[in-house]
């Protein structure tokens, strides 16, 4: 355990808590008296969450079944969150595969409840005619109610809140586009959910009666289209009424690259989400009001949800976001042990800066880089790499931080990852961009022999292939104005900011 344990409900594993709802459902199971384990690829990510202390982290991958056995030990309750959407065109397969792996071991174990979240599928539309990513959350819904465990299996449509992947695409898709030429899906009903009644019912479903083993379909109060749902953003926001002119030409894979260009959802996410909007996705019941009723003020309503999750957004409370998850494809390499590293080459770019400034000030600036403050350098150079990764389907710039302030590791950074983190001394940034390698980025903070601070920055690439080698030297010829640039701006508005704040001192002292 991380912490001392003194809760006596059942114990949960929940898979999948470095994501969007699994890091958002660990707290309230917490608070719900549960005690809580969570499995991890990447245990490090989970570092630096506010509940880490009060739950068990073990390593793990769905897809290996010694880890997964190993993580359902003595577990009463098991949350199946995730999927392999975007690993390849074998994710339908890879999902397959680690619902079976789960479902066996999980029985192997006694567990007592297995509880997946999934997603809402049309009524009447043939099994091939529904989208992969539709399919594939169908299935695995399937495998784990016949593995010989008692499941729950909650299909749920569009998800309303703070920092969903579903949520991101309304909002930005009607706050920048007064005037819109829509694919036809806008016109389709949907069944929309705030973020907090999904929680709920998932904590509440961990204490159903054995005998239970079924789907049930979850929804909001509300069936709207989408057009509806971007007008009444508009008007809870406090946007002019926007113009929405649907066309029948722009398919699932048009419309996804559309929003790619106007979101910070990338095509590889969005398509999914696009092609799930093609058919109605309406609740065909409600049962699961049997055994987890709604209390007062719940289910909440389109509007609420929209309200509450622009309150979080404003007021800089998003606890996880879509992008909370590494993005399907990109690199998870830890970044390679030098000098004694013998894996191939690693090129390296190195600047060092004496700083008049605190290390406290220092800091700041480099924990607030990104996002709204920028790259410190050659604005037009980030930017025009953030367009060119867009237009390769990756993330560009536009994913942002979390936090304005505040950073923890397995964040997502424009198109960087948060490796690594020591407060006051350590920032670490993993590439997810589109390269033909593995790049980070590592500031550091630091003092020199005299005692003056120091900043340290490297940057590192590992190349794949010749093409990686070639890249490295195509774009070495910017490295002095990309990185000398930030080291030097990097440098200076901490020394500003330091100069500021002596300001002010002094201005409170008179």
């Amino acid at each position: 355990m991380n912490g001392e344990d003194t809760r006596d409900g059942p114990r949960c594993l929940v898979t999948g808590a470095t994501g969007y709802i699994g890091g958002r459902l660990v707290p309230e199971l917490l608070d719900a008296g549960h005690r809580v384990r969570c499995l991890a690829r990447s245990p490090g990510k989970l570092r630096d969450h506010p509940w880490a202390a009060r739950t068990e982290v073990v390593r793990g991958d769905v897809t290996d079944p010694e880890s997964v056995a190993a993580a359902l030990r003595d577990v009463d309750v098991a949350y199946y969150l995730v999927h392999a959407l975007g690993t390849g065109k074998n994710f339908e397969e890879t999902d397959r595969r680690a619902a079976r792996v789960f479902g066996e071991r999980a029985r192997a174990a006694g567990v007592r409840r297995i509880v997946y979240l999934g997603g809402l599928t049309p009524t009447g539309v043939p099994w091939r005619e529904l989208s992969p990513h539709l399919r594939s959350r169908a299935e695995v819904g399937r495998i784990l109610l016949a593995s010989g465990v008692p499941t729950t299996v909650l299909r749920a449509a569009v998800i309303i809140g703070s920092g969903s992947a579903s949520f991101e695409m309304l909002r930005y898709l009607t706050e920048r586009l007064p005037v819109m030429v829509t694919p036809s899906w806008v016109g389709t009903r949907i069944q929309p959910i705030a973020v907090r009644d999904v929680l709920r019912v998932l904590v509440g479903s961990a204490r159903m009666p054995a005998d239970v083993n079924r789907a049930f379909d979850i929804g909001g109060p509300d069936v709207l289209t989408y057009r509806d749902m971007m007008l009444r953003y508009a008007a809870v926001a406090g946007l002019p009424r926007r113009v929405i002119v649907p066309v029948p030409v722009l398919t699932p894979r048009l419309s996804s690259h559309w929003i790619g260009l106007v979101t910070p959802v990338p095509a590889a996410i969005a398509r999914p989400l696009a092609e799930s909007l093609r058919h109605e996705v309406v609740c065909r019941e409600h049962d699961i009001l049997r055994y987890v009723p709604d209390p007062p003020g719940h289910p909440i309503g389109f509007d609420e949800a929209v309200r509450l999750a622009l309150r979080r957004v404003r007021d800089a409370q998003v606890t996880t976001r879509w992008s909370s998850a590494s993005v399907p494809g990109a690199p998870s390499d830890p970044l390679p042990t030098d000098p004694d590293w013998a894996g191939g080459s690693l090129y390296t770019d190195r600047r060092e800066r004496t700083v008049d400034a605190p290390p406290e000030a220092l800091w700041r600036v480099i924990e607030g880089i990104g996002g709204d403050h920028g790259w410190y350098s050659f604005p037009l150079a980030w930017a025009l790499r953030g367009g060119l990764d867009r237009l390769a389907g990756g993330v560009g710039l536009r994913r942002g931080r979390r936090d304005a302030q505040r950073l923890r590791a397995g964040d997502s950074l424009d198109f960087w990852r948060v490796e690594e983190i020591e407060p006051g001394r350590l920032l670490r940034l993993r590439a997810e961009m589109r390269l033909p390698g593995l790049a980070w980025l590592e500031m550091r903070v630091g003092t020199d022999a005299r005692g003056r601070t120091l900043y340290r920055q490297r940057a590192v690439f590992h190349p794949h292939g010749l093409l990686g080698h070639a890249y490295w030297w195509g774009v070495s010829p910017f490295h002095a104005l990309v990185f000398g640039g930030m080291a030097r701006n990097i440098a200076g508005a901490a020394a500003e900011q330091a100069r500021l704040t002596q300001a002010g001192e002094r201005t409170s002292v008179r």
